[in-house]
């Protein structure tokens, strides 16, 4: 057994970049209602809700859209969270846009599908048309270490990225498609902030941090 007062092989090191977040809304609530609703027959007999298949082919498709340019970190249940330290392999400006739109397009493509291939048209299963994707962007220094073989994002900016998730944007723009970009974002990347709202985001033991909102889709 290695010492606990050793350093791991790994030891951690410091990085900057650009921090995302890829949040579907409403995974909770409709994985809830499908179980619910197909507890006295799919779940009985061992087999499992086709939801399920649909929700893993969503996740799978939000990570093919985005790495690469991104670095995967880890699924976080419903969200993906991805990072990227090479600036000059991520695309900037309108190219930053242009990849969190046509992600979402991918998103909402693989929802359509869904319909040509499910058999179930009970009212939990239908509300898989209420799933929405949302996405933060966050710019600055983390660190990189190791914990239980896998390599953990940790820092002050790591902790805001996913606060930023809480924010009052859905009320803004009338839905759950949207992409929030820091201040520290935009100006890194040369973002343009044509068509955005500009937020104020308040979180507690930090800072209050300017925020740009775009919507992804029409209210």
């Amino acid at each position: 057994m290695a010492d606990p007062g050793t350093l791991g092989p790994t030891p951690p090191r410091r990085a900057d970049g650009l921090l995302l977040l890829a949040d579907i809304g409403g995974y909770t609530a409709f994985l809830r209602a499908v179980a619910t609703a197909h507890e006295d027959d799919a779940f009985a007999n061992g087999a499992i809700p086709d939801a399920y298949a649909m929700m893993s082919s969503l996740l799978d498709g939000i990570v093919g859209r985005l790495v690469p340019p991104f670095t995967l970190a880890k699924l976080e249940g419903d969200a993906v969270f991805a990072y990227a330290t090479d600036a000059s392999s991520l695309p900037a400006g309108t190219g930053l846009r242009t990849c969190i739109e046509a992600c979402y397009a991918g998103f909402r493509s693989r929802l359509e599908a869904a319909h040509d291939v499910w058999t179930c048209t009970c009212d939990a299963c239908l509300r898989i048309d209420s799933l929405e994707l949302k996405f933060i962007l966050h710019a600055g220094p983390f660190v990189i270490q190791e914990i239980a073989g896998q390599a953990e994002l940790v820092g002050p900016d790591v902790v805001m990225a996913h606060r930023l998730l809480k924010n009052e944007a859905a009320t803004v723009v009338g839905h759950g498609a949207y992409a929030l970009l820091t201040a520290a974002a935009v100006e890194r990347f040369g973002v343009p902030t044509d068509g955005a709202s500009r937020l104020v985001a308040r979180y507690e033991h930090y800072p209050p941090i300017d925020t740009f909102l775009f919507p992804l889709r029409a209210p």
